[in-house]
């Protein structure tokens, strides 16, 4: 309330008020005295209590969202097995599982783990990455950041009480305030505006003054008739006072101090319905940025597709296993080489509890699809391998080399073996030998190799990502006497076996790419799988067109690397699908579209996908599956990791758009007519036809409470197949212009008409006539907020059933007008009006709509007609 009521032209305004009341009371006494200068006081209060309530809304939408944005699920160790829970939850003695891009959650221990790595430069302002062990540095802290290994972590203190929440205590964090794009652009109209209202109040006010003080008005009007030396000091003052006030209020309805208001009503709303449909907005102007949006770079894994691995696939050899009876007839030696290459190269793991009722799997989805697989199929004992191996050393996943591995020692006889699984082609690479299904070891050469790669096409081009796994068996001199492993052996590897994993394209994701196409909007998929596999899932998705060439469409992420520059400006607008890329593509890609012209929206879930992130204009990072760094270096998470909610956040931004357009519409019909009807009203006859305190609550009208209606629209569905809307076009268009000008030329005509031949043409009293006047301006504003609803339709009245506030707003507005026209006479100056005066005022304002009919027929050119640095303000 405080805040709100520190706006400058409140102060003067509250000024006018005082100095009112005070000569009020003093002339007519406290019982009547207090009508005028009190009136504008009531009008004041009620502005501020209603910018107020609107900003403690915002402000608890936004708190609500940011604790939102707090809560992370985290792997923990409960009841004796693996399970998520909310960071919120964490107590002291949890176990907490870590991976790379996984934010520490709380202080504590290093218990087991393999190759740590921390980003401590949070905490330090160290950018040197820092290893944890169980040795010379155990201890881990909150807010740094997993960038290599994996671990276990012993929580010894959560909250305030930890390193982060120490340092969070001291930091005042408030993100509220940010200015958009959007309110920035539009804070540009707001000085000419402010510019324009102060030169009218001026003459308004001179006007006034000298038209007072030559004897030129009269008795009965606002101000009174000077008669010289016959009049009181405190009459005199008290009618310079309320001139004053009426030019103040000029100013105030000039000035679209609605704008920054109608902004964050639209964010805010619009932010509060995307969390509804599993969209968290971490940062306020990326919903209007979507709506920008030309180019959207998606994920294939959990974007596309739906996430839920499953072998369906095993070669061994060149032999597909398919049954039981394929596995029995497998060696078992090579078998027990399979279930050491799954049990010991995985960041996941298995857990069956005492009731029996079946296998718990956790970690990422291809992990759990290969645990299922070899604990159901190959009857692998996790557990028990466990107990008879020890592992020396651990590589984690890479993405470059898609690929991770593990250095194992074997108890029973003590050797060393290294185990590989990845990208099944470039695996094969670095393999010289492999197993057939009894277990023999065949040379790879030349023509072995070709039918292997056949293979991993054939699967590929089903839709199958291929997961190849190889083993070595290690001599004692490959091994590091200081027990520090620094590379595991990698070449002339032999190949175990290989895997097909189906991850099926989601349900609507081919309809939720074409409305994205529909709308002018490209999809592009870079994936990391290998081109046949990501060739089959873009053709089943939509984003490959049958006509489309492949070797076109269709690049690998080295070659697009390998681009000169020139290349790769001239091709990427070409390219649909970029397979087997790297984080590094990824940021190369969205630089090039960048460069373009494009605006990008990009979705990553890996912590290398981070500099894509924060490069894109649009970050969207995947809630599921997405690390702890992409979310932070997103502006918006997808929760659900689900294409189609890409498309829904797409079209909210566009709805922000929109709804801003129609307020702006909305309230610069009110300013022309005001301002206009006000300088030509006190220019000829001396006195303007509204009061103080009827200006203050159309002012009400349309700013605060137009807001809230026509802000909160829901986005309608012809948005999707207009194309987006540029960063640089103007906010007021050609169509704005078009709706605009015959509106507030129409409402300036009858206020002038009413104004000057209202008295003859009803046959009323002076102040009958300037009830009705004020009656027909309110109601104008009304039948014109259905106008400005759509503005290209002309079925105003579409959709609306669904918004409710606005309805709700109107029966308000029409209800408090009927209570200051019938009830508060001496606080708004009015009269009582008769049925028929009701009648032919609300008969006259709902001229606005055939004329906002006829008008919206009529072509506009799409090329900004007026192109000035005021109206487009990109």
């Amino acid at each position: 309330m405080w805040q709100a009521s520190k706006d400058l032209t409140i102060v003067i305004l509250l000024g006018c008020a005082a100095l009112s009341l005070g000569f009020g009371i003093k002339q007519h006494g406290l019982k009547e005295g207090w009508y005028d200068g009190g009136s504008i006081f009531v009008a004041v209060f009620l502005i501020v209590a209603v910018s107020a309530f609107s900003d403690y809304k915002q402000n608890k939408q936004f708190r609500k969202l940011s604790k939102a944005n707090e809560d992370i699920p985290i792997d923990v160790v409960r009841g004796g097995r693996r399970q998520q829970i909310s960071t919120l939850d964490i107590v002291v003695g949890d176990v907490v599982f870590l991976k790379i891009g996984d934010q520490v959650p709380a202080d504590g221990l290093f218990l087991r783990g393999h190759s740590l790595r921390m980003d401590e430069s949070s905490m330090t302002g160290e950018s040197e990455h820092v290893e944890v062990n169980g040795g010379h540095n155990p201890f881990l802290f909150s807010g740094t950041k997993v960038v290599d290994g994996y671990g276990e972590l012993l929580v010894a203190s959560v909250g305030m009480n930890s390193t982060w929440g120490e340092m969070m205590s001291l930091i005042s964090r408030d993100t509220s305030d940010q200015q958009t794009p959007l309110q920035a652009r539009l804070s540009k109209l707001t000085p000419l505006m402010a510019k324009i209202g102060l030169g009218v109040a001026l003459i308004v006010f001179v006007v006034l003054l000298a038209r007072y003080f030559t004897g030129n008005t009269k008795s009965k009007s606002e101000f009174g008739k000077f008669e010289g030396s016959k009049m009181k000091i405190d009459d005199v003052v008290n009618a310079v006072v309320d001139m004053v006030a009426v030019a103040v209020i000029v100013i105030v309805i000039a000035i679209p101090e609605g704008f920054p208001l109608a902004v964050t009503l639209t964010l805010a709303y619009s932010m509060k319905k995307m969390m509804a449909d599993q969209a968290l907005v971490r940062r306020l102007s990326a919903c209007e940025t979507m709506g920008c949006a030309t180019v959207i770079c998606t994920d294939k894994t959990g974007t596309l597709t739906l996430n839920e691995m499953k072998v369906t696939k095993f070669w061994l050899g060149r032999e597909s296993v398919e049954d039981d009876a394929g596995y029995s007839s497998t060696s078992h030696c090579l078998l027990d080489l399979i279930r050491e290459g799954v049990a010991f190269n995985t960041t996941g793991s298995v857990y069956r509890p005492s009731s029996g009722s079946g296998f718990e799997f956790s970690g990422s989805p291809t992990e759990k699809a290969i645990l299922s697989w070899a604990t159901l199929e190959l009857h692998m004992d996790m557990e028990e391998l466990k107990k008879q191996c020890v592992i020396q050393h651990v590589e984690v996943f890479n993405s470059h080399k898609k690929r991770s591995g593990v250095l194992m020692r074997r108890k029973a006889d003590n050797t060393t073996h290294v185990h590989w699984k990845g990208a099944a082609e470039m695996l094969l690479e670095i393999c010289s030998s492999y197993y057939d299904a009894s277990g023999v070891t065949k040379d790879l050469n030349d023509d072995e190799r070709l039918k292997f790669e056949q293979i991993i096409q054939g699967m590929a081009a089903s839709s199958l990502r291929c997961i190849a796994f190889a083993h070595k068996q290690v001599q004692e001199k490959h091994i590091n006497d200081e027990n520090k492993y620094e590379k595991l052996e990698e070449s002339s590897l032999i190949l175990l076996g290989l895997v097909g994993l189906k991850d099926p394209c989601r349900p609507g994701v081919k309809d939720a790419v074409e409305a994205c196409q529909l709308a002018g909007v490209q999809v592009k998929m870079i994936t990391g799988d290998n081109v046949f596999t990501a060739t089959a899932i873009a053709s089943e998705c939509g984003i490959l067109r049958p006509d489309q060439e492949a070797k076109e469409a269709v690049v690998a992420g080295i070659e697009f690397r390998n681009y000169t520059p020139e290349q790769r400006m001239q091709k990427v607008d070409g390219i649909h699908v970029m397979a087997r890329s790297s984080p590094f593509d990824k940021l190369l890609m969205v630089q090039c579209l960048k460069q373009k012209g494009n605006v990008v929206a990009v979705t990553g879930d890996g912590t290398n996908d981070a500099p894509a992130l924060k490069e894109a204009d649009i970050g969207l990072s995947m809630g599921i599956q997405g690390t702890e760094v992409a979310k932070e270096s997103s502006d918006i998470v997808i929760l659900d990791d689900n294409f189609a909610t890409l498309v829904t956040v797409l079209r909210w931004g566009r709805g922000v758009y929109a709804n801003i357009q129609k307020f702006v519409q909305f309230q610069l019909t009110i300013n022309v007519a005001t301002l206009v009807v006000n300088f030509v009203a006190a220019a000829s006859a001396g006195e303007v036809p509204l009061t103080a305190v009827q200006l203050l609550w159309v002012n009400l009208i349309m700013d605060t409470m137009a807001a809230l209606a026509l802000a909160t629209d829901k986005p309608a569905k012809e948005l999707m197949e207009k194309p987006p809307v540029g960063q640089t076009d103007p906010v007021i268009t050609n169509v704005m212009w078009r709706n605009l000008i015959p509106q507030a030329l129409f409402q300036i005509v009858v206020l002038l008409i009413l104004q000057f031949k209202g008295r003859s043409i009803f046959g009323v009293s002076e102040k009958v006539n300037n009830t009705l006047l004020f009656n027909v301006f309110v109601f104008c504003q009304v039948f014109n907020e259905f106008n400005s609803r759509d503005m290209e339709r002309v079925n105003v009245f579409g959709g609306s059933q669904r918004n409710k506030l606005f309805w709700g707003i109107v029966v308000v507005t029409i209800a408090v007008q009927v209570v200051m026209v019938e009830l508060l006479n001496k606080f708004a100056d009015t009269e009582p009006l008769s049925w028929g005066q009701w009648g032919a005022c609300i008969g006259i304002a709902a001229i606005s709509w055939p004329i906002s009919w006829v008008f919206k027929f009529i072509p506009v050119p799409t090329k900004p007609i007026f192109n000035s640095g005021i109206v487009n303000v990109g």
